[in-house]
């Protein structure tokens, strides 16, 4: 492993969207907003979960799967040009057909020559009303990654995965100086009134946990919209090393900028020494499914 040579002042962008019925139109309109945030100034760019389609997963439905993607397919097509052209990175989150019966919830992370500098499947599936994604999403079998880019060394992880230390840890352990979330995340607008303040401020600041615990920035874009039964609540986010959010979005369709400050994550991390004082002889436990006493 090493850190990633480059720029000690990365600009990020979170592309934050609704989504309409047909892909391609989303491939489109998501395209156009990746070549906005280029002209804004954007190095790295980081779109939001399954972006090619409305969330589906609110739904047991078999037809459904003719909206998976091999890792070669127009997904990738349309935004390794543009990676390339642009010189940016883009991280590309996709519904993945690997094989028929076997498919994932999974995210390409293009460089800023278009080659593709890694992949990430989602690790954690969650099963849940309205999100029933054990159903569509086998869970990814290639753990936990970082990459190293043109501008950052940086780790993709996806939506659930959002909630587990683990995968912030074991990523941010591999040099990962920011982790990205892409995120479909939302209300039931049956709950909405009773627990939707805790809810959200939940999702925030858990996040804002893996990034002071692991001295990184976290970057989680989310979606906007309502669709089905779902309200979408969008605020994309990116947060400091010390949980300091330094950029956020509304409600409405946004990109969101900010600027990554590699140095930051190096000073941090010897001010506040969370990797060293580790006691990794007195974890072993932690692969147990449960500690029963």
């Amino acid at each position: 492993m090493s850190v990633a040579r480059g720029p000690s002042s990365v600009n990020v962008a979170l592309v934050q969207m609704r989504a309409d019925v047909d892909p391609a139109v989303n491939r489109k309109r998501t395209a156009e907003q990746v070549h906005l945030a280029a002209d804004q100034g954007a190095q790295i760019v980081c779109l939001q979960e399954l972006f090619a389609s409305q969330y589906f997963c609110h739904d047991e439905n078999i037809d459904l799967f003719e909206l998976a993607e091999p890792l070669e397919g127009p997904s990738l097509h349309t935004f390794q040009p543009i990676a390339r052209e642009r010189g940016i990175v883009i991280i590309v989150p996709f519904f993945e057909k690997r094989a028929a019966g076997l498919y994932h919830n999974s995210a390409v992370i293009l460089d800023a020559d278009g080659s593709i500098a890694g992949f990430y499947r989602k690790m954690h599936i969650p099963h849940d009303p309205h999100f029933y994604e054990k159903y569509y999403f086998t869970p990814g079998d290639i753990g936990f990654k970082a990459f190293d880019t043109r501008y950052a060394r940086i780790g993709v992880l996806i939506c659930w995965d959002q909630w587990y230390p683990e995968g912030a840890r074991l990523t941010a352990l591999q040099g990962a100086e920011i982790l990205f979330y892409p995120t479909a995340i939302g209300w039931l607008k049956s709950e909405k009134e009773a627990i939707g303040h805790t809810q959200h401020s939940a999702w925030e600041t858990v996040q804002r946990g893996h990034a002071i615990a692991n001295s990184v920035y976290v970057a989680a874009p989310n979606r906007v919209g309502e669709e089905g039964t779902l309200e979408f609540w969008g605020q994309s986010f990116a947060c400091d090393p010390s949980g300091e959010i330094v950029a956020k979005a509304g409600l409405g369709e946004e990109i969101v900028s900010f600027e990554l400050n590699r140095d930051l994550v190096a000073e941090t991390r010897r001010q506040w020494p969370f990797l060293r004082d580790r006691r990794v002889d007195a974890y072993q436990d932690i692969t147990k499914r449960f500690i029963d006493r």
